[in-house]
């Protein structure tokens, strides 16, 4: 459970990692690149983020930037034949894509969550008063 504030690096950071921003312990995904309604640690309500395409924007800055300068290198240095440079800059392309959606769009849930943007003014309202989110304690209703 969250013991004070949390700074907007911290917030980013566990967004990044898949974390809830609060606690740092659940998952802010429920699927790929689907936000949980709420954390399913500390409860904290994540169904108001708004990222839309940012996520996906910046990945393609980032993804771009490294992948078409790699391009440019190698064709200068070594003018492959094309179907080479698209058998291998195509895959990189997509994997790194992929790899990177997922996290960059956990960052703009924590720095939504953190800034108190769109639905998160509350949240952070309570935070700054120090009250914080129920915490959700699972019990294991199985027989022992």
């Amino acid at each position: 459970m969250a013991t004070g504030l949390v700074s907007l690096s911290k917030a980013m950071w566990r967004g990044f990692l898949g974390k809830c921003p609060n606690c740092g312990e659940g998952h802010v995904f429920g699927r790929f690149l689907k936000v949980a309604d709420s954390c399913d640690h500390c409860g904290e309500e994540l169904f108001h983020q708004r990222a839309d395409d940012f996520p996906a924007y910046l990945v393609m800055v980032v993804v771009g930037h490294l992948v078409v300068p790699a391009i440019l290198a190698v064709e200068t240095a070594y003018a492959p034949a094309i179907w080479l440079q698209l058998a291998v800059w195509l895959p990189v392309t997509l994997f790194a894509s992929l790899a990177l959606l997922q996290p960059t769009k956990g960052a703009i849930v924590g720095l939504q969550w953190q800034i108190g943007m769109h639905g998160f003014e509350a949240s952070k309202q309570r935070r700054e008063a120090g009250q914080f989110a129920p915490v959700f304690v699972k019990v294991d209703t199985r027989a022992a």
